[in-house]
């Protein structure tokens, strides 16, 4: 296969073994396989320091875009699990898709979110993932929350990086119905 055909091949989605993304990507740039190892850049802490460190975006998975013949060489690649599959089928990207993500990266890069005390904002990764809480405190680099959940409050201690703000138009949304009900009850009795 010449090289207009692989850059006219369809993206796949290979799984590697945990944290080994950066690895996998290198072993398959030696082999000479299209590949695009999404990363972004965040502050890491270790006990004795902090540092500037790149991270795959999605973790242990990579893109690349290759033959059907190289399919196998691919996966005899230490550190590749599988290919990602969609029906049956390797998982298709688009590259339209691939290059959505590029621009997101770099209109992203070293974005910093802005939090007041107040504020809504929802844990995006840890334990608490996916929950919603209030700064009640902000810190250099963390975020005390007051979390609401199960009908008990919590105060929790959070890194800065690991929240996202809280859509304030989806909080306008939420509140426009309990004001209607409550009106409506109020008309009914």
């Amino acid at each position: 296969m010449n090289t207009e055909e692989i850059n006219t091949a369809p993206w796949n989605v290979l799984y590697t073994t945990p944290r080994a993304e950066k690895k996998v990507y290198n072993r398959l740039v030696e082999i000479g396989i299209e590949t695009y190892l999404p990363l972004y850049k965040t502050i890491r802490q270790w006990s004795d320091r902090k540092k500037k460190v790149e991270v795959p975006l999605f973790n242990s998975y990579i893109f690349v875009r290759s033959s059907e013949k190289q399919r196998f060489e691919i996966l005899s690649v230490y550190g590749v699990v599988r290919y990602l599959y969609y029906l049956g089928k390797p998982a298709i990207i688009r590259q339209k898709e691939i290059n959505g993500i590029r621009r997101f990266l770099n209109q992203t890069e070293g974005y910093k979110i802005s939090v007041e005390v107040g504020d809504k904002v929802e844990i995006a990764s840890g334990v608490f993932e996916g929950v919603f809480g209030e700064v009640i405190r902000v810190g250099k680099g963390k975020l005390v929350l007051q979390i609401e959940q199960l009908g008990m409050n919590l105060v929790a201690e959070v890194d800065r990086d690991m929240v996202k703000k809280k859509p304030e138009k989806l909080e306008e949304q939420k509140a426009k119905p309990k004001k209607q009900d409550s009106n409506r009850r109020a008309n009914s009795e």
